[in-house]
């Protein structure tokens, strides 16, 4: 991992960014060197690090950060990160956004986006021509990464 690091390789940087936030695999935790690695991952596009980055400033209050790099990571095809932007556009009291957040990271296959959507629709947030949209999208992105271990996966966490 080292060698991949000093060879600039956002993802192996990333992954010690992660190492060091959550005190994994004998590194100590230190949030600090933490997001340190995240900033260098991101300055070499590592839509992770985006949203690891979001998840420091949103525990931390600074909200406008936070949904920079939400965006930045949503921007990049983080669908998790795109759910949670829908999340925090909720939280602020814009549905309409978040409903179309959620209806981007449903069409990427994300479970608990597709299953707001089919609450919202249920409470007539969503129309049917909306729901079917992205129940299709949906579908078809969970039968493109179908496999048995992530039915196994799903079955264990949802």
């Amino acid at each position: 991992m080292m060698r991949r690091m000093e060879a600039n390789d956002a993802g192996a940087i990333f992954q010690l960014g992660h190492c060091y936030y959550h005190g994994l695999n004998g590194v100590q935790q230190d949030r600090t060197r933490a997001k340190e690695l995240y900033t260098r991952a991101v300055e070499l596009g590592c839509s992770k690090a985006h949203g690891s980055l979001s998840d420091i400033y949103h525990k931390g209050g600074y909200l406008k950060k936070a949904k920079f790099h939400l965006e930045a990571a949503a921007m990049a095809g983080h669908e998790v990160a795109r759910y949670n932007l829908g999340a925090m556009e909720y939280d602020s009291g814009y549905v309409e956004r978040a409903v179309k957040h959620w209806t981007i990271a449903a069409s990427a296959g994300h479970y608990s986006a597709m299953n707001f959507l089919r609450r919202y629709f249920e409470q007539g947030c969503v129309s049917r021509e909306s729901i079917n949209s992205a129940l299709d999208a949906y579908n078809n992105s969970c039968a493109e990464i179908k496999s048995e271990a992530r039915d196994v996966y799903m079955r264990r966490f949802y």
